[in-house]
């Protein structure tokens, strides 16, 4: 099941169900979709209007990149799912002989690096969306301000909710050295991310007069 193609109550039914995926990751991976997409919204919105002339070009570049992003998160939520789907499926392997346990035991150990590369890519793409978020304020359309907004919110939720599930399979990985290359890239994505986030916040309640 492509989940790009369920209506969005479809979508957060599936979520409700109590089946095991798609979960937490892909919900973050679409939250972030979300946030890009409303990056591209206030972009799309600056386009064309006499006052915001001179941020024509800015505005026409940060559209193309955000709805590009949009494109990349749709796609790891598909795969963040696949991921644990494989990983569901190695726990599920037998472990009769000694054989048998090695071989399970492996292909648990990729199945969790695949379940923590797709929250990964998920924070960088949430970091790239918004950096770009980020770069809008005095330089686009206010009246969509309060869109913005809930675009870094959504981002936030991406990064941060991507990040507990990068967590929660580092905790069974065997491998430490990748695991903690891994931690040292996460929390820089994070120390990168959410004060740009937190600023453009601020700006853009500040714009509405909160």
């Amino acid at each position: 099941m492509d989940l790009a193609d369920l209506t969005v109550r479809e979508f957060a039914d599936l979520v409700a169900s109590g089946a095991p995926a798609p979960g937490g990751g892909s919900a973050a991976a679409y939250c972030g979709a979300v946030g890009a997409a409303l990056t591209a919204m206030a972009a799309c919105l600056t386009q064309g209007r006499k006052k915001y002339a001179e941020f024509a070009d800015l505005a026409a570049e940060t559209e193309a990149e955000a709805k590009a992003l949009q494109t990349r998160l749709i796609d790891v939520m598909e795969r963040d799912t696949e991921a644990f789907q494989a990983v569901s499926r190695a726990f599920g392997m037998p472990k009769e002989s000694e054989e048998e346990k090695a071989a399970r035991s492996a292909a648990i150990q990729e199945g969790l690096r695949g379940c923590i590369r797709t929250p990964m890519e998920m924070m960088e793409l949430c970091d790239e969306t918004i950096s770009l978020a980020a770069s809008l304020p005095g330089r686009f359309n206010e009246t969509s301000a309060s869109d913005l907004g809930v675009a870094v919110l959504s981002l936030k939720a991406g990064i941060q909710g991507a990040w507990l599930n990068v967590l929660i399979n580092l905790a069974s990985l065997k491998d430490r050295e990748y695991a903690d290359a891994c931690r040292k890239r996460g929390e820089a994505l994070l120390a990168h991310a959410l004060p740009l986030a937190d600023g453009c916040l601020a700006a853009v309640t500040e714009l509405i007069g909160g």
